[in-house]
């Protein structure tokens, strides 16, 4: 079975913990000013302010005008430019999404300066660095990776063209065709192979996109000059060509391997991505949050304990292998990889954002008494830093899919969707019941509620429909669910391949399901009485300012751990504390950190008095 994305615009998320954060990323995009936005394209062009480009000392810094962006934009900087297309592409799906008309017009504005640019520089080069960063790159000069930097910006006018259907856009990502095609048919192909060993980021899915936009035959010649042949042809091979590889500069090529198998329908682009996926993943493993990679590259396979620092998952690597679980998902359906996406978005896509500022942690530290490290507003624009304003617009798309004429509900957050049918309108919506806390101000013990924290998340899913209008739902049952769900309400549901499908016959159908699960210590593979805790999908962690070591019987984990401060007025709440242990350790839900030291990951050996 294959799935596909609802339409942008027919899924609203309601209030809940994903849609709190993508508020957050919201304000964040309308906050950065529209000429700061182009300072570097407007530079390069010879039209922008220069009086300000030289950075001051750093105890200046209150004096440089912070309105202005730094860090990797300063004027200078080698990938200068590159996070204006992330906020071209995350504003762009949250006006497609929200209907966001302020955004709408500014991302009209910024499409004002990037064509005057255009128009100025001449030869259809639109980008903040100058044509020589390519003639360097091919003679092998220090110039870190130009076309990671180019390829930001025609990735955020073809997500313009695609999420708001933005003919100008189309037309400047066309235009800026023509001088790197010109660039590219001055190499014969194993010179170019050598140019496609430095970064390139997404050329490959850009070229797919806009092959697939404009039917040019131009980007199919395009999509074959930038076949890496010692990435695609070592994974075709089955060899392992990604260990203590530069991870985010791989699943990018991939992804576009992907969209080129889905436009072009070419067999070879689809094997790529299902060997890169069994090399990444299933030969691989994760880290206990689902993510990987220490340092920027991809460890050894199931070979972790040495890799845990200050620099590990990176939250790019996060955010792309989320898409591409994403697009395996659709291609097969297949649930599992919604699990995936599920343990990465809490434990990365949400840990790695500042619950408070909106700020995003370009690492999340795997060490002993570890402390994220977030970025400012305008003082840094890391490469995650995109990713961040990306990932948090796409939220929504994440929850619904329709295959088969049903309707999927592959992640468990407050949403609701509005499906056209041959027979009529449908309306669908997620609850979650208590996960955010919340459990309503009458829920005292006995029959209006629980005497102690629940240990299952429960759902309701409402479908409603004109009489007679029929829908199948398919609910996934996630991995950690340690025993069968349990339903009340409408009664019109089986269980079929691992989901629940419920029968909707039309009118209002409305179905309670809680998923139990336990609380577990997840093991680093080489290192197997060093352990995580956690409770369905999400990590926690301890407030500790070093690694500590505990006492107790690995295979009873919810013995070491006991809930702690469980409840105030009408929450849960979603701590635990350590049991019979010489100091008490707090725990707290890993996306929920900010400030404070914590670890992860604790060795555990034998009982107490043993």
């Amino acid at each position: 079975m294959t799935l596909s994305p609802l339409e942008l615009g027919t899924v609203r998320l309601d209030p809940g913990v994903f849609d709190d954060r993508r508020r957050l990323n919201r304000a964040y995009l309308a906050s950065l000013q529209d000429d700061a936005l182009l300072q570097n394209f407007l530079l390069e062009a010879g039209i922008g302010d220069q009086s300000w480009h030289l950075q001051p000392s750093q105890d200046s810094v209150a004096s440089r005008g912070l309105e202005r962006h730094w860090g990797w934009e300063t004027p200078g900087a080698l990938l200068r430019g590159h996070f204006l297309g992330h906020w071209l592409s995350g504003a762009a799906r949250e006006v497609a999404a929200t209907g966001d008309a302020l955004l709408r017009a500014r991302i009209g504005t910024v499409l004002d300066g990037l064509e005057r640019c255009q128009l100025e520089n001449g030869n259809g080069w639109i980008w903040a660095i100058p044509p020589t960063f390519l003639r360097r790159l091919a003679e092998g000069l220090p110039v870190w990776a130009p076309q990671y930097a180019m390829h930001k910006t025609l990735m955020g006018l073809v997500d313009v063209h695609r999420d708001l259907v933005d003919e100008r856009a189309l037309q400047l990502a066309r235009a800026a065709t023509a001088p790197i095609l010109d660039w590219v048919r001055g190499f014969d192909d194993d010179s170019f192979q050598k140019i496609l060993e430095v970064e390139t980021g997404g050329m490959l899915e850009v070229w797919a996109d806009l092959l697939a936009a404009t039917g040019d035959p131009v980007y199919s010649e395009l999509l074959d000059r930038y076949y890496r042949r010692s990435l695609f042809d070592g994974l075709l091979a089955g060899r392992d060509v990604l260990t203590n590889m530069h991870a985010n500069t791989t699943i990018p090529e991939i992804l576009g391997a992907a969209r080129a198998y889905e436009v072009t329908g070419e067999d070879r682009w689809r094997t790529l991505v299902e060997a890169y996926w069994k090399q990444a993943v299933t030969d691989r493993g994760t880290f206990c949050t689902g993510g990987q990679t220490s340092g920027e590259i991809w460890t050894p396979p199931f070979e972790f304990a040495a890799r845990r620092g200050e620099k590990t998952q990176e939250h790019c690597t996060v955010y792309n292998m989320i898409r591409l679980a994403d697009v395996l998902l659709r291609w097969t359906g297949d649930l599992s990889y919604a699990d995936y996406i599920e343990r990465n978005l809490y434990n990365g896509i949400l840990a790695q954002q500042n619950p408070r500022t909106g700020m995003v942690a370009y690492f999340l530290p795997l060490e002993g008494g570890a402390r994220k490290h977030w970025g400012s507003p305008t003082e840094d624009f890391w490469c995650c830093h995109g990713t961040l304003v990306q990932a948090h617009a796409r939220h929504s798309g994440l929850v619904f899919y329709s295959g088969d004429d049903e309707l999927v509900v592959a992640q468990y957050i407050d949403a609701r969707a509005s499906i056209a049918t041959p027979t009529g309108e449908v309306l669908a919506r997620v609850e979650v019941l208590d996960n955010a806390g919340y459990v309503g101000p009458d829920s005292n013990a006995g029959d209006a509620g629980d005497p102690h924290r629940p240990s299952a998340l429960r759902l309701r899913i409402e479908i409603t429909s004109a009489d007679g209008v029929a829908h199948r739902v398919r609910v996934r049952i996630p991995e950690w669910a340690s025993a069968e769900p349990a339903l009340a309400g409408d009664q019109r549901v089986e269980r079929v391949d691992g989901a629940l499908v419920i029968a909707h016959p039309g009118g209002r159908t409305s179905v309670d399901i809680a998923f139990p699960f336990v609380l577990t210590a997840v093991p680093i593979p080489d290192e197997p009485a060093t352990v995580a805790f956690v409770e369905g999908p999400i990590v926690l962690a301890g407030l500790v300012d070093r690694e500590v070591s505990l006492r107790g019987d690995l295979s009873d984990a919810p013995a070491l751990l006991a809930p702690d401060n469980e409840r105030q007025w009408t929450q849960w709440l979603p701590g635990y504390r350590t049991v019979g242990q010489p100091t008490s350790i707090r725990f707290r839900p890993l996306y929920d950190i900010r400030d404070e030291p914590f670890s992860l990951y604790f060795p555990v050996a034998g009982a107490v008095g043993e």
